[in-house]
């Protein structure tokens, strides 16, 4: 019989989580972290602990931490450890504000040779074909480790009540470290996506059809991923609880890492993110003012408030975002699109930013309508090669994208990207519709946030969070503000005909229709509350103090 969740609690002293994306806001770990903190931390008080890395300076600080130097008792100036390892310790600056240790791993990285021998010894984890940001991840997952041991100890807390928890292959170095130096300690090791499946639909392989054919270890000699994948795949073997965000990833793991999770943890959502009726109403007022006036200024023409707006957003993975079929479905929206309506479609994705296009900031301060025309409002280092930008030029050039504008806005939206200047939340009310027809797609956020704040969202099976939709709800907008198409490798045209006409219905709907969308929307978004989904991670924890006393 499962134990309670205070009965979890009351056997763990210290609950420490690591992360890449711990008070550095990169993707959608940070929105796994960030929003399930309050709930753990009503349970767990100071004893939560999260793991980020320290890059940031005097002049470039985090805009989410708030440093607190006597929390942990002490521990920043208090705390020994070797190799130059220093540590900030604070709040983060999110519901909940729980404590945050933020790590330079020092001179970790000129250690690493040892390490990976010992790991090799070990564990069989090949690191002799590593390259890239590899060093850099195990170097701060070491330095991650021996942070926990060290604090454990400095708190008089005993290893064997303390919890160590791990995301992605960034950090599962430190997971292995602690196996060989710290054994009582229980480890918790989660992948969000697997490295070698990433990279198979990075390369263009078709993952789905060939699926149950795949062989992970194979694919990471053919791709040039071996040290990642076998770093990955040692921490989820030696794990005392391995978990995942989705069953449609935990067969991925059963088949690429040749082990299944113990436990699927699904990502929930925190609710204090979504604004109250009367901010919600000012934002989406005000935000699709700015957005109008731009497309206003890059176009040349005005748009009335009626204006359709759609968008998409996420990591710049011109495949596996399912940026491409995006861009081809709106050239298939743009033929049905009723004479007379206007429709606006927004890529919310960053790219390899150089400065906010100087054009469009002179038209946006004087009103000279056009005098920037384009369609992206920010300059790229890259921008003839940028894939969003070829695709754009390429449809234009084919008429394909006369009636429905699109806007490529290639930056972070923090709320300081020089044009917008108004932070992705806030930004997310102002949209009538959502698409995110992802190829690879772990979980979801980018559908799961636009269903929370009330925005339908058009996603595809091969998401986590599509998935669940299956599950739980009936598969339209109307009955649940999200439309879930079946995606494989081959009915590409099928998914982009498929997405097109539920658009073009959704637009030509009448204003009831839509408010009944958009409030079953927001019933979604609430079916997916972390209180819901919280009680997966407890049978986490308790699994691997469970299989930790085993081993």
């Amino acid at each position: 019989m499962a134990i309670t969740q205070h009965e979890v609690v009351s056997r763990i002293d210290l609950l420490c989580e690591s992360s890449w994306e711990v008070c550095n806001k990169v993707g959608g770990i940070y929105a796994v972290l960030s929003t399930k903190a309050r709930v753990l931390g009503e349970q767990f008080g100071d004893k939560l602990v999260f793991i980020g890395p320290d890059f940031w300076t005097e002049e470039n600080p985090s805009p989410y931490f708030k440093e607190r130097k006597t929390l942990l008792k002490s521990a920043a100036s208090k705390l020994e450890l070797p190799w130059g390892i220093k540590i900030r310790v604070g709040r983060w600056d999110i519901p909940g504000a729980p404590q945050v240790i933020l790590i330079n791993p020092g001179e970790t990285e000129q250690h690493l040779p040892a390490v990976y021998g010992k790991m090799w010894e070990c564990f069989g984890v090949d690191s002799l074909h590593s390259y890239g940001d590899y060093s850099e991840g195990c170097a701060f997952g070491v330095a991650s480790a021996i942070v926990i041991a060290a604090l454990a100890q400095h708190l008089g807390v005993d290893q064997g009540r303390t919890v160590a928890h791990f995301d992605e292959w960034t950090t599962s170095m430190g997971l292995l470290y602690l196996k060989v130096y710290a054994p009582a300690i229980s480890t918790l090791f989660t992948t969000h996506a697997t490295s070698i499946g990433r990279s198979i639909c990075g390369n263009g392989k078709p993952l789905y059809d060939y699926f149950h054919r795949y062989n992970g270890d194979q694919m990471a000699a053919e791709l040039n991923m071996q040290s990642k994948h076998s770093l990955e795949k040692a921490a989820a073997h030696n794990a005392d609880c391995f978990t995942t965000v989705s069953e449609v990833t935990a067969r991925e793991c059963e088949q690429l890492l040749e082990i299944r999770p113990q436990v699927v943890t699904p990502n929930g959502f925190e609710p204090d993110f979504v604004p109250k009726t009367v901010r919600y109403n000012r934002l989406r007022k005000e935000g699709r003012s700015v957005l109008l006036e731009v497309a206003s200024m890059l176009t040349g023409r005005e748009y009335g408030e009626q204006t359709f707006l759609i968008a998409t957003s996420g990591r710049h993975e011109y495949r596996n975002k399912g940026l491409d079929l995006m861009l081809d479905t709106m050239a298939r929206f743009n033929e049905s699109l009723q004479p007379g309506r206007d429709a606006l479609a927004f890529i919310l994705v960053p790219g390899w930013v150089a400065r906010p296009d100087d054009a469009l900031a002179e038209a946006l301060r004087t009103g000279n309508r056009g005098e920037a025309a384009g369609f992206i409002t920010h300059h790229l280092h890259n921008e003839d090669s940028d894939e969003i930008c070829v695709r754009i030029r390429q449809l234009q050039a084919e008429g394909k994208l006369d009636k429905v504008k699109v806007i490529y806005v290639p930056c972070y939206l923090d709320g300081n990207d020089g044009l917008i200047n108004i932070s992705y939340y806030d930004l997310l009310p102002s949209f009538d519709l959502t698409l995110f027809p992802s190829y690879y797609e772990p979980w979801g956020y980018t559908p799961l946030e636009s269903v929370a704040f009330g925005v339908p969202t058009v996603t595809d099976d091969k998401a986590g969070f599509g998935q669940w939709v299956l599950d739980n709800f009936e598969n339209s907008l109307n009955a649940c503000g999200v439309k879930v198409v079946d995606r494989t490798d081959s009915n590409y045209l099928q998914v982009r005909d498929e997405i097109a006409a539920a658009a073009v219905a959704y637009e030509a709907s009448d204003s009831n229709s839509r408010v009944q969308a958009r409030n079953m929307a927001f019933l979604t978004g609430a079916r997916a509350d972390w209180k819901f989904f919280i009680e997966n991670y407890y049978r986490a924890f308790e699994t691997a103090l469970k299989r930790n006393v085993r081993h």
